[in-house]
């Protein structure tokens, strides 16, 4: 799988679905494990893929999801040509989240080798898009099979994670009017204008960091990553842009974000009536995970860490992840060190993959008999 190169391409157009080889491969996988086979195209050329061990109907569905599509490899030596080294498997995606693809076809091994027979349907699924906007994962909640529970395997070196932060990303644009730059006094200036926005942007972040908190997510945040405007230095700048990014704690919804990013720009453009803005809807919009810490899953996977590595530790995962959008009970645990994903070192412990396998198959029977 390290060596199935599943860059994304944030966005950019391409003539090639970025995890398109991928999901070939992991279909292939799947196949030979004797699983039925499904998939959707999500866009053009790219795909999520699932395949089901049957059970026999009495118990729940349970789903082991990860994303087939990794970062990118500028800078990278040699991203696709996977080295074992002290126990660790380098190469890109070989944490975020290759390793846990390759748990879950382990998983299946497990339960064939021993001639154990589910309850309830184990799905295998990889999905696209979660480095970018998620859309495989929203696809798959949508209108992929019904789900009971399911675990993520983003890596969480095996602690277990009921939530984390939601995230809205979205553009904001000021408009202006072009001139030359020789007579500026005759264009409006985009990136002036802009540079009012930032400011009131910039009180608001400060004012999400003195809001109440979430007791596991901490306090909701608020920051500008991208910023472009302008064709060259000689013109008057006809429009500006920014990227935001805003956390959400449960609780918070898209609608009242929206609310609250014009209730800030709305003073800004009572003093500066020029000011000519727009505020796109969110290219993501993902919910925060906020999955019952009593729930079957959450003892399951507790029992499970604790019979396995002999600890359980359950804490909030720090990024955000396809698991809100599948809509049921979901926790993540998963092999590898967050601080790995996306480096230009990226490696994963092959002794975590193994435990995260018999984490798995522990908690997958145990919640076969609690249903």
């Amino acid at each position: 799988m390290i060596r199935c190169p599943s860059v994304n391409t944030f966005g950019v157009a391409s003539d090639v679905g970025a995890e398109a080889a991928m999901a070939d491969l992991f279909e292939g996988m799947l196949r030979e494990l004797g699983l039925e086979i499904d998939s959707h195209v999500v866009t053009p050329g790219r795909r999520n893929i699932w395949g089901t061990l049957k059970g026999t109907g009495f118990g729940p569905t349970i789903l082991l999801a990860g994303h087939l599509d990794t970062v990118g490899v500028d800078g990278y030596t040699d991203p696709f040509e996977p080295t074992v080294k002290g126990g660790n498997i380098y190469g890109r995606g070989s944490c975020d989240m290759k390793a846990g693809l390759a748990a879950y076809l382990e998983v299946v091994r497990y339960l064939q080798r021993d001639g154990i027979t589910l309850t309830g349907d184990l799905i295998i699924a990889g999905v696209i898009d979660e480095e970018h906007a998620m859309e495989g994962s929203k696809h798959f909640g949508s209108l992929g099979p019904k789900i009971d529970y399911a675990i993520v395997a983003e890596p969480s070196q095996l602690s277990i994670s009921t939530s984390h932060k939601g995230q809205i990303l979205t553009t904001i644009r000021t408009k202006g009017l072009a001139a030359h730059s020789s007579t500026p006094s005759k264009g409006r200036n985009a990136i002036y204008h802009m540079s009012v926005v930032l400011e009131a942007l910039q009180g608001y972040a400060v004012d999400l960091s003195c809001r109440s908190h979430d007791p596991d997510c901490g306090f909701p945040s608020f920051s500008v990553g991208v910023i472009r405007g302008g064709d060259n230095a000689c013109s008057v700048p006809d429009l500006c842009e920014v990227d935001i990014d805003r956390r959400t704690i449960p609780g918070e919804t898209s609608a009242e974000v929206l609310r609250e990013l014009h209730a800030v720009l709305t003073p800004a453009k009572a003093a500066n009536p020029a000011l000519d803005y727009e505020i796109d809807m969110p290219f993501l919009e993902l919910p925060p995970l906020d999955t019952d810490r009593d729930s079957i899953l959450t003892h399951a996977m507790v029992s499970a860490c604790k019979a396995i590595t002999g600890r359980a530790k359950i804490a909030a995962f720090p990024g955000s992840t396809d698991a809100p959008n599948f809509g049921c009970p979901t926790v993540i645990c998963g092999p590898g060190d967050l601080a790995q994903c996306h480096s230009l070192n990226e490696y994963v412990s092959i002794t975590q993959i193994e435990d995260a396998v018999r984490i798995y198959v522990h908690a997958i029977l145990e919640m076969q008999t609690n249903k």
